[in-house]
Formats: C-alpha cells, sequence, structure tokens
C-alpha cells in the first residue's frame, strides 16, 4: 500500500477501535447499573436486541445512503448516532430511555460500519482488500478487548462514571473525523444514483439475487453461530465447571487477542496463498470441528482452547467475507456493505434469543445447533464454488 493508502486505513482504524471501545466500556458494569435501577436480565437481553434489530431495519437504508451521498458523511452521522446514544446512557435512568438510546446506537452502527468497509473498498485495489478489511476488523477486535477492560477499572469512580467516558471518547471520534478523514475519490461517482429507498424486505428479496448472495448467507449462519456461543458461554462455564467471573473474563480478552493478531498478521497471507473460497471451505470446517469438540471438553482449561480455535477461525472469516462480497459487489459497494451489516444483524439478533431458548431445555443444545448450521453452511459453499467454477467453464 502507498503512505496515502496507509494513513487513511489508520484513520479509519481508529474511527472502529474508538466506536467499538466506547461502547464496549460500559460491558462489565451494565448488569450492575441495570440492578441499581431495579431491572434484571430481561432488560440485559433486551439492551442487545434492540441494538441488533435497530441496526437490522436500518441497515439496508444506510448502505443506499453509502453509496448516494458518500462514505465520510455517514461515517460522521454514524459516529453522531453512537454518541448521542452514550449520552443518553449516562444522562437518564429511565429504562425506557435507555431503550430508546439503543436504537439511536444501533442505526449509528447502521450508518458507520457499511460506510467504513465501503470506504476500504474504494481506496484499495483487488489485492490489497483483504489486508484492508482484516486492519480494520483488527481495530474492531481490540476496541472489543480493550474497552471492556477500561470500564471494569472505570466502574471504580462510579456506575455512571465509565457511561460519561464513553460518551466523551465517541464524540472524540466525531471531532477526529470531521477534521481529517476525507471522502474516498470513488465514492463520489454514485452520488447521482437514484435517490429512491426501498424497503428492508425488498433489499433483502434484491439481494438474493446478487452473485454475492451466499456469502452473505455465510455471514448470517457465521454472526448466528457466534452470537449465541457467546450469549451462553458464560452460563454453560458456570454450569459445567464452577468458572469464576475472572475465569470468563481471561476467556474472553484473550479471544479478543488472538482476533486481533489473526487479523492483522495472518489472513492477508492465507488468503494470498489459498484464496477467499478456499479459507471459506477450511475455516468453516475448523469452527464446525471446535462446535463438536466443545461438546466433548472435560475441564475449564480444554474447554478455553477449543473456544480460541472457534475465534480464531471466526477472525479469518470475518474479514474474508467482507473482501470476497466486495470484490463481487462491483460499483454498489455501500449496497453489498449495508446488505452484509443486514444479515449480520439477522445472526445477532436471532443467535442470542434462539440460543438462551435452546439452553433452557438442555445446555449443549446451543452448540448442537451450531455445529448443525455451520455443516449446512459448508455444504452450501462448496455446492456454490463447484457451481461457479463450472459456469466459468462454460463461459
Amino acid at each position: 500500500m502507498s503512505a496515502e493508502q496507509r494513513k487513511k486505513i489508520i484513520i479509519l482504524m481508529i474511527n472502529m477501535f474508538i466506536a467499538i471501545g466506547s461502547f464496549g466500556i460500559i460491558i462489565p458494569i451494565l448488569p450492575a447499573y441495570l440492578a441499581s435501577i431495579n431491572q434484571g436480565g430481561t432488560a440485559a437481553g433486551l439492551m442487545i436486541a434492540i441494538f441488533a434489530g435497530a441496526q437490522l431495519i436500518f441497515s439496508p437504508i444506510a448502505g443506499k445512503w453509502t453509496d448516494q451521498f458518500g462514505r465520510r458523511k455517514m461515517i460522521i452521522y454514524g459516529l453522531v448516532g453512537l454518541t448521542l446514544s452514550m449520552f443518553i446512557f449516562y444522562a437518564v435512568n429511565s429504562i425506557w430511555l435507555l431503550y430508546a438510546s439503543r436504537i439511536i446506537g444501533g442505526i449509528g452502527a447502521a450508518l458507520l460500519i457499511p460506510a467504513i468497509f465501503a470506504y476500504v473498498a474504494d481506496i484499495t485495489t483487488f489485492d490489497q482488500r483483504a489486508k484492508g478489511n482484516s486492519l480494520v476488523s483488527a481495530a474492531m477486535s481490540l476496541g472489543i478487548v480493550v474497552g471492556p477492560g477500561i470500564g471494569g477499572f472505570l466502574a471504580d469512580f462510579g456506575l455512571k462514571f465509565p457511561f460519561l467516558i464513553s460518551a466523551l471518547v465517541s464524540l472524540s471520534a466525531v471531532v477526529f473525523s470531521i477534521f481529517v478523514l476525507k471522502e474516498s475519490e470513488t465514492a463520489q461517482v454514485t452520488q447521482s444514483m437514484d435517490a429512491k429507498t426501498e424497503t428492508m424486505l425488498r433489499k433483502i428479496a434484491l439481494s438474493v439475487k446478487k452473485p454475492y448472495f451466499i456469502p452473505l448467507i455465510i455471514t448470517l449462519v457465521m454472526s448466528f453461530g457466534l452470537m449465541a456461543y457467546e450469549s451462553v458461554i458464560g452460563l454453560y462455564l458456570d454450569n459445567q465447571f464452577n468458572s469464576t467471573p475472572k475465569d470468563i473474563a481471561v476467556m474472553v480478552t484473550a479471544t479478543g487477542i488472538v482476533s486481533v493478531i489473526v487479523q492483522l498478521f495472518v489472513v492477508d497471507r492465507i488468503v494470498q496463498r489459498f484464496g477467499e473460497v478456499n479459507v471459506l471451505n477450511i475455516f468453516i470446517s475448523v469452527a464446525a470441528i471446535g462446535f463438536l469438540l466443545s461438546l466433548f471438553a472435560s475441564n475449564y482449561l480444554i474447554f478455553f482452547l477449543i473456544s480460541l480455535i472457534i475465534f480464531l477461525s471466526t477472525s479469518i472469516l470475518r474479514p474474508v467475507l467482507n473482501t470476497l462480497i466486495s470484490k463481487m459487489a462491483g460499483n454498489e459497494q455501500g449496497f453489498a456493505m449495508g446488505m452484509n451489516n443486514a444479515y449480520m444483524s439477522i445472526g445477532n439478533v436471532l443467535g442470542p434469543t434462539l440460543a438462551g431458548m435452546m439452553y433452557d431445555v438442555h445446555i449443549t443444545y446451543p452448540f448442537m445447533l451450531g455445529l448443525i448450521l455451520l455443516f449446512i453452511t459448508l455444504m452450501i459453499t462448496m455446492a456454490w464454488q463447484k457451481r461457479s467454477l463450472h459456469a466459468k467453464a462454460l463461459s
């Protein structure tokens, strides 16, 4: 990459890190805060579902706007939404206003994330795109790791203090982007597109006919499985191995660090060597094996190591899927990244909801469900690959 490309990627990484990290700050103290306002597990679950649901509903519109109005505006507006959400969280105690803040935050994320990945597509070549996406994904993973650690430290100064710091950090990202981030040149040619907006269902229906539909399905299944896994992992560890909160925190931090390292130093190399589709086949298989092995883990350490394998696989799959969709999207980067975000959000909504219900029936059922879905996904991916090769041979 040229010096100018690296500079722009670094700016995007800073934005992604601040956005994800500022939200991560509130994670460790959210249960205690909800308890302080006489709310419990139901409210905590709705906080996740409402955010993901708002992100899902707004993602297709946000993708259209990203193509129509430019990446820079959507990145800034998305950061403004996240900042406003955090300030509301700090300022109020009403559970309904807290839910409203999650809606605003979800809309902000819907604007921000596809715009950032579309920006990466604008400033990179096909060969550079995997590296660009992996760097931005690494910044996201680093925010997930750093944010909760900072939040736990800040909680010593009061339950609401982390919310204020989160809002101020997010605000700094808005100011930083206004003065530093420039519009990507490629985005300018799309601003004359038809301004007509369509419903989410219409957008999803259109995505079925796109050449990148199968990668979108893989994104949905991966998000479903990962969020289902994450939503019950603490309960599972406590039930099966009597793990302490410290044990669970160590696991979350370690998997986050693995994600960062893999996305920074591994993804680009393996994509260059094997190609995106082969990497998908390999690491969907590895993730499925991880889900299978988790059913037989006999102690915390073994389950810890298996979790590292699963998160390593998903850390590779996420930027590879972004890259594959981007390469197949042509000039509709905003729409493609918006739909990518929408399909991911569907998984983020359905995964924890269904996993919690299945966990109450039997604690291993969420892992069995993930295993079945990953196996089906692998079969779909291989069939899609075979059909694509056959089509190329005939052309």
